[in-house]
């Protein structure tokens, strides 16, 4: 099953659920309250229109307000050898905030002069869960995640790099597009190998494939529940495949302008335009 995050004319956010070719209305705000609430995974569920008062006028993000994001750095295998590391015993963790979440298409706004932020790009598989995990194992853990969506991780490097945490350099508002949709975990399966890409400007500077992965999203699960407890609508990123602009010789970073495409095969296509000026947004900050 597909499940998307759009707003409406009144300015609040709706979830709907992709049947038969159709979108569907639900009473939910968002895929994430969705997925926390009983019946989502059955069909069954969404079986008749429901009656829509509000238009949906936009896209969101499709989890807009999850009680926690945790970001795991340097777990794809190629990507750790650009940047010159060994190859962790552990998970890298961050965490991100609700508001660096924005929508599939949202124009994304540079926070600074191009030649000294240095925002980067990273295309991430990302995993909404589904069910409340605590100290899961990794059965528990794989049949807790609800689905997978497409994250960009765009990075402020200059900030990134102040100090040894990575917190203030990727924590900035709408900078993590989430979506187009959140594709089930029954229907898609990242140990596959699903072929990740990021192209700017329409030409591909990271390519990768799921499969490259050191802790795949069982492993991460279950290591992220013994610490803290993760809940429907929480948000894991992955981590992101080689060909990030800070790696490359001479460095490149974006600028206003660009256009950047992320993919996950089955999955979907986020595409971000940067600039320079504050677009219009939502209430939500996108």
């Amino acid at each position: 099953m597909r499940f998307r995050t759009v707003r409406t004319d009144d300015g609040a956010t709706r979830a709907e659920v992709r049947l038969g070719g159709e979108w569907y209305a639900t009473t939910a705000d968002d895929v994430g309250a969705l997925v926390a609430g009983p019946g989502w995974r059955s069909a069954a569920s969404f079986t008749k229109p429901i009656p829509e008062p509000t238009a949906a006028v936009g896209s969101a993000p499709v989890v807009t307000t999850p009680r926690k994001i945790i970001c795991c750095g340097h777990n794809y295998r190629a990507h750790i050898v650009e940047m010159g590391r060994p190859e962790p015993e552990f998970p890298t963790l961050f965490a991100k905030f609700a508001d660096t979440l924005t929508a599939w298409n949202a124009d994304m706004v540079l926070p600074g002069p191009a030649e000294s932020v240095m925002l980067d790009w990273e295309a991430e598989l990302a995993i909404v869960v589904g069910a409340v995990l605590r100290h899961a194992d990794r059965e528990t853990a794989r049949a807790g995640i609800a689905g997978y969506a497409v994250a960009n991780d765009f990075s402020v490097r200059s900030w990134q790099r102040r100090t040894p945490q990575w917190l203030q350099g990727k924590a900035f508002d709408a900078t993590t597009p989430l979506g187009p949709e959140l594709v089930t975990a029954d229907e898609i399966d990242p140990a596959d190998g699903l072929r990740i890409t990021c192209r700017v400007n329409g030409i591909e500077e990271q390519t990768g494939s799921t499969d490259d992965l050191v802790f795949d999203p069982a492993t991460l699960l279950t290591y992220i529940s013994e610490f803290t407890t993760l809940r429907p609508g929480d948000v894991v990123l992955t981590g992101t495949p080689g060909g990030v602009g800070i790696a490359a010789e001479p460095p490149r970073f974006l600028r206003a302008g660009d256009v950047v495409e992320t993919e996950i095969e089955g999955i979907g296509l986020l595409r971000n335009r940067i600039t320079e000026h504050e677009p219009s947004r939502s209430a939500y900050g996108w």
